[in-house]
């Protein structure tokens, strides 16, 4: 029925001629081939032969390169991969986390949220939450349309948990006000790409305006001049880069400058697993250290990075390794690598 029954993503390996390996991760959750002949049609003929350590200058070049083929989806994902490998690389070149490189970790361990899946049935919810905070996972997010169904889960959830609410840019702009308006009552802490499509920031703004609820959104923005446009609408109060979407640890760190200029919070969009799922904690520790992880709630058939990225009470350590801390188990990649 065009559902997902698995969350592909797209690792992306760098070697350098020095003997150094870094790993990244790009976006793909069903387009990983698309992605991957992004990555290896596109990407990698550019890089190859590059200095490893010029990040900044490769990126500049592959995003002017590349230009002709959008600047927005799978160009973006395939270059976030490329810019994490190589950040990858510079720390473990200099012996030092990832965290020390973007200015160093404000914290040791983080928060997470609880990020669940859309059930669209009121007793799964309850109970996923109720079995989410019983773990010790301090905040809540849905990913529901249904308001009865919201009103379920909000319910369950007691005062002082807070309750945060996704839909996937599921309504016109009318429609989002009205919904809204009826739900300002539950006291969500965010009111998440209420407005279809993404990009809309007037939407975006009018709906805030409306509701009284704060707008969080930007996962699906690529590059620092989309959240700009965001930014200058005033449309959001939490700014949401993926650092697998938005063009890797380079543009995130733009994006971060830019919402701190503009006193938009930083909410990083992170239901990932691999090298991104990493990469995200170092950027909150780092740069955004009031920001909570975004933990996907559901339970995995095996993990690349041993329990690095299993929350203990709803919290998980900022790696301290070089680079991004841990690589890859290559055990796993082997047993469950699509070519």
């Amino acid at each position: 029925t065009g559902g997902w029954n698995a969350l592909d993503f797209c690792l992306v390996r760098v070697d350098t001629d020095a003997g150094l390996t870094g790993w990244g991760e790009a976006f793909s959750y069903s387009c990983r081939r698309a992605v991957a002949a992004a990555v290896r049609d596109m990407i990698a003929p550019i890089a190859l032969g590059h200095d490893a350590a010029d990040i900044a200058g490769l990126h500049a070049m592959l995003q002017k390169r590349l230009h002709i083929f959008g600047r927005f989806g799978i160009t973006a994902f395939a270059l976030s991969g490329l810019d994490i490998a190589l950040w990858d690389i510079a720390g473990k070149r200099a012996g030092k986390p990832l965290h020390a490189l973007l200015g160093g970790a404000r914290r040791e361990r983080l928060e997470c949220y609880a990020s669940l899946l859309r059930y669209a049935d009121n007793a799964l919810v309850a109970r996923y939450c109720e079995q989410a905070l019983g773990e010790g996972f301090h905040a809540i997010k849905l990913h529901e349309v249904a308001e009865p169904v919201i009103a379920a889960a909000h319910a369950v959830v007691p005062h002082g948990s807070p309750l945060l609410l996704d839909v996937n840019c599921e309504w016109s702009v009318g429609d989002a006000i009205a919904v809204g308006r009826r739900l300002a009552p539950l006291g969500l802490e965010w009111f998440e790409e209420p407005v279809f499509p993404p990009e809309d920031g007037a939407g975006l703004h009018a709906v805030g305006e409306a509701c009284g609820i704060p707008i969080a959104a930007g996962e699906n923005c690529c590059f620092a001049t989309q959240f700009a446009a965001l930014f200058d609408a005033a449309a959001v109060q939490y700014a949401q880069p993926s650092v697998t979407k938005v063009g890797g640890i380079t543009e995130f760190r733009r994006v971060a400058g830019l919402a701190a200029h503009h006193g938009v919070k930083l909410a990083p969009h992170s239901p990932y697993y691999g090298p991104g799922a990493l990469a995200t904690l170092h950027l909150i520790a780092a740069l955004a250290p009031e920001a909570r992880f975004e933990y996907f709630y559901l339970q995995v058939d095996a993990t690349l990075f041993g329990e690095a990225l299993a929350p203990k009470k709803g919290e998980l350590p900022v790696p301290q390794g070089p680079g991004l801390g841990i690589d890859p188990d290559p055990e796993v990649i082997r047993r469950y690598r699509k070519d």
